[in-house]
């Protein structure tokens, strides 16, 4: 018999943890294979699994016939894909103020219910949200964890700290992505999953999310399309000539719009805004969200490419690692109640991901491959924009940093002390 995979602890746990000691019920959201209901099974008592068809079809039943025993059980009891059954996000709200009490309900889905209007309550002040994404290198175990975000936060002095990640194994990490599944595979078999994920979404997925009929092809061009500009600030009217001129289809801007909220539905996609500080400068800045995948294997998938198509062409993977990266530092931003922005003015200034927590720190990120160029020319990018902000509207950043891909070590340069960290190194 095949032993049972360990399970690698998630940031979501705690996080979960937490939440349930506050809010009568949990609502744990992110694409499909990412590991919500593993997650939830951690701490579930009692289960209602209405992936499995047998179960769903006896709930629909049940719903008709006796509905409460849909929520009996022991707390907090998991409801699994509870999008396909809207009526009992309504059911667990007014069970939640029947009870009265803290940890009732976990729910978890991998899409958002096919219609809003088919909910009553918005559940506020008795469902919360957590959103869980595939992976970090921390979590499944690539990153060696000892540089650590809430340690920079408190100005801490981390001493150098060795990377052992090296750009051919970067270039697999990108491509396998961070599926928990595929973390515990290795080689090729590792790399099928994200391509079974891609292919699952264009041919399957993108049919079930609501009542709209999409075609199969039009959704893998735009997922072509998207893997194309991920990290640019493209409007859809654009991207629609990029799948003209790549792709040879045409489609008009409301069928790309169309989709990519269907897409985003399935958590398949996940945009960045953009960051509005406050500036010396008058030099307007850029509103348009940067358009990212949840998980930068997604992108491979859709470009059919593979470790080695990365490896030689050395452009081509920093835009791919800037995607993971933006991945890790969005979950790892969950963990310190903070979010991931951009910034870009119309000067050409801008910033690859800037960290902004709840309490007003922050912290200025340049993401880049590696190389003492690519380095000094993040560090010179960051100095820019901080010399730009206003101290007396806002606070300075807490730190600056140039996230890389690969690098013998993290360290602090002496001068304008910009923190240079391999993504091999970083934890929350």
């Amino acid at each position: 018999m095949a032993k049972k995979p360990t399970y690698k602890p998630r940031i979501a746990d705690r996080l979960l943890q937490q939440r349930l000691q506050g809010k009568g019920a949990m609502l744990i959201e992110g694409p499909k294979w990412c590991g919500k209901t593993t997650t939830a099974r951690q701490i579930a008592r009692s289960v209602l699994d209405l992936g499995d068809s047998v179960a769903l079809a006896n709930a629909q039943t049940a719903l008709q016939v006796n509905p409460s025993v849909l929520l009996a059980g022991g707390t907090p009891r998991l409801i699994d894909e509870w999008q396909t059954m809207p009526p009992l996000w309504d059911m667990v709200r007014s069970e939640v103020d029947r009870r009265q009490n803290f940890g009732q309900f976990i729910l978890t889905g991998s899409s958002v219910p096919p219609s809003q209007a088919s909910l009553i309550h918005s559940g506020t002040g008795r469902i919360g949200r957590i959103s869980m994404r595939p992976m970090s290198l921390w979590e499944s175990g690539e990153s060696a964890g000892t540089i650590s975000l809430a340690q920079l936060f408190d100005n801490a002095e981390l001493p150098p700290t060795a990377n052992s990640i090296d750009l051919q194994q970067m270039a697999f990490l990108i491509c396998r992505g961070g599926w928990p599944q595929a973390t515990l595979l290795k080689g090729e078999t590792a790399l099928e999953q994200a391509r079974d994920y891609f292919e699952a979404v264009y041919k399957t997925d993108i049919h079930r999310v609501d009542s709209v009929r999409r075609n199969s092809e039009r959704t893998r061009l735009l997922l072509r399309s998207y893997a194309r500009n991920q990290g640019c600030a493209v409007s859809f009217k654009k991207m629609a000539d990029d799948i003209k001129a790549n792709d040879n289809m045409d489609i008009t801007y409301e069928t790309v719009s169309d989709y990519v909220d269907a897409l985003k539905k399935l958590f398949v996609i996940e945009d960045m805004p953009a960051w509005n500080p406050n500036l010396r400068s008058s030099v307007p800045h850029q509103t348009s969200d940067t358009r990212y995948f949840t998980d930068p294997s997604i992108a491979a998938g859709a470009l059919q490419i593979g470790p080695q198509d990365l490896i030689n062409d050395l452009r081509t993977m920093g835009l791919f690692f800037e995607a993971m990266a933006v991945r890790d530092l969005r979950v790892y931003a969950d963990a310190l109640s903070g979010n991931i922005f951009h910034y870009r003015n119309a000067g050409g200034l801008e910033c690859d991901a800037v960290l902004h927590r709840r309490n007003g720190s922050y912290a200025l990120i340049e993401i880049k491959l590696g190389g003492t160029d690519l380095i000094e020319k993040g560090a010179a990018t960051l100095n820019a924009l901080e010399a730009k902000i206003d101290p007396d509207r806002m606070k300075i950043p807490a730190f600056k940093m140039v996230l890389t891909a690969i690098g013998d070590y993290s360290y602090r340069r002496p001068g304008d002390k910009v923190w240079v960290v391999p993504i091999g190194c970083l934890r929350p």
